[in-house]
């Protein structure tokens, strides 16, 4: 079969367009035909290498995966599944690992998952859109709703909000009912933000984000009237994390999903105690949220947003973009 792998760490030079065996489906796996593959933040990483984290060699990159089911292992056949089903899979094996992190992915023609790994895709959602949901959006939808119990009526600043997790967030915070503020470094993103939710755009490089906010928004304040925001999604950390803390009213959630910018910044404690703040820590997915998130794109409550969509031979371009921060959403690959 057709596959993207990388035989060493490094730089996107490493990455090479390849004929790797077609997998065997082993007992209770079901071989799917790949129509389409997104990227992630992670996929970056990856490449690059985790110490501590063991990627296996020739690598397969890719965690968001749609195609058809197209054989059986042993076992698998006659249940829930025919060949030529639509289906979404969920790229967290436990045994296994993360498809296109621990395990291998998805950016290539062919995947053998467990059966019970596999989601029906409504005939209304596309491939490509189905590919975009598993990762990111099953994230966001996890952090803002089961843990960030976000709500109507509720402020909601989400930073790092043009990427897959962040165009998520706005999104639901939108269809939640909240007043959604989006930052993004990037002017030309600003539009495009408010195109998809957002009711008011913080651009960072025109200054301090949280200067801003606090401008328009208000300073916290332990006693009395409090200005700020009463929800802030940040998955960026860094020196955004304390930052954060300067636009949180008193009695305010900070959620987070990941620390893209650094995952060890200097912390204030004084802030958590003194405005009695809640930090919400989220981590992956369900089956569920899947379900969730398919039948939300099926009745049209949930459009995925698509930066592009390339065949495989073109990974490496929107690799390159994901790097380069040029993508708004998801990057997609089809076969």
């Amino acid at each position: 079969m057709k596959a993207v792998v990388y035989r060493a760490h490094g730089g996107p030079e490493n990455i090479a367009l390849a004929t790797l065996d077609d997998p065997i489906p082993p007992p209770g796996d079901v071989l799917v035909r790949v129509r389409a593959v997104a990227l992630n933040g992670f996929d970056p990483m990856i490449l690059a290498g985790i110490p501590g984290l063991k990627t296996p060699m020739p690598h397969v990159p890719g965690g968001d995966i749609a195609g058809e089911v197209a054989g059986f292992g042993e076992g698998a056949e006659g249940g829930l599944w025919k060949k030529g089903q639509r289906v979404l899979v969920n790229p967290y094996i436990v045994g296994r690992g993360m498809m296109g992190e621990t395990a291998r992915g998805g950016a290539c023609e062919l995947v053998s998952v467990p059966s019970t790994h596999l989601l029906r895709v409504p005939d209304e959602v596309s491939f490509e859109e189905a590919a975009a949901l598993p990762v990111a959006y099953g994230t966001a939808l996890r952090m803002m709703v089961t843990r960030g119990r976000v709500r109507r009526g509720e402020s909601v600043l989400v930073l790092g909000a043009t990427g897959g997790v962040g165009t998520c967030c706005v999104q639901l915070a939108k269809l939640l009912g909240c007043r959604v503020v989006a930052v993004t470094s990037s002017a030309a993103k600003a539009e495009k933000l408010r195109g998809i939710g957002a009711d008011d755009v913080i651009v960072s490089a025109g200054g301090d984000w949280a200067k801003q906010a606090v401008e328009r928004y208000g300073k916290p304040r332990v006693h009395g009237e409090s200005g700020g925001v009463d929800v802030v999604v940040n998955f960026v950390g860094g020196e955004d994390w304390t930052r954060a803390y300067r636009v949180l009213k008193r009695g305010g959630r900070m959620l987070t999903c990941g620390a893209t910018n650094g995952y060890a910044p200097p912390e204030d404690i004084r802030y958590l105690w003194s405005f009695e703040y809640e930090i919400v820590g989220s981590n992956g997915w369900s089956m569920e949220d899947l379900g969730t998130l398919l039948a939300m794109a099926s009745d049209g409550r949930m459009k995925p947003i698509i930066d592009s969509v390339r065949p495989l031979e073109r990974f490496v371009e929107s690799y390159s973009d994901l790097v380069e921060r040029r993508v708004f959403g998801k990057a997609v690959l089809t076969t």
